[in-house]
């Protein structure tokens, strides 16, 4: 277990593009947050408009190279949710290990206006987590449960 001034760091390697330059790399907001900060990529004078019921693949200007056996989550801000109906299509959306290319997030706009993104804004969080692949083995039959094959609101309402 870690005390309040400890905690655990994974290294993660930052290539900012072209694009990126001037806006600040991924970071953490407060000294015990999940999720690091990912900001728009888009041009200063030309903000991405969302009208509701749309949906845009937002550049973030960086790519990363992350250790085997991690992947990155691309989440939704929840004051982007809460505030306009703004959140990620695909969530929480993964970033495998062997990625390369630039981050980007799929955002929608929920919300009943318009929503313009501009450059440097806050538009996702990363959370990195463990991975691990399985082995899968092909049998005949699997052991019984309680549950059994009771699918979606088998177990209650």
């Amino acid at each position: 277990m870690f005390d309040d001034k400890e905690k655990a760091v994974l290294s993660v390697r930052v290539k900012r593009l072209p694009h990126g330059q001037g806006l600040p790399l991924p970071r953490y907001e407060t000294a015990l947050a999940a999720g690091c900060d990912i900001r728009a990529a888009v041009p200063v004078d030309a903000p991405l408009r969302l009208k509701p019921g749309e949906r845009a693949v937002t550049p973030t200007g960086i790519a990363i190279a992350l250790p085997p056996g991690w992947e990155a989550q691309m989440r939704p801000r929840s004051g982007l949710a809460a505030k306009n109906g703004v959140t990620c299509v695909n969530s929480p959306g993964t970033i495998d290990a062997d990625y390369r290319g630039e981050l980007k997030i799929i955002l929608i706009n929920h919300g009943t206006e318009d929503f313009e993104i501009r450059r440097g804004d806050r538009i996702g969080q990363l959370v990195f987590a463990p991975v691990f692949q399985a082995e899968f083995t092909e049998v005949d039959a699997l052991d019984a449960t309680a549950r059994g094959t009771g699918g979606f609101g088998s177990t209650g309402v």
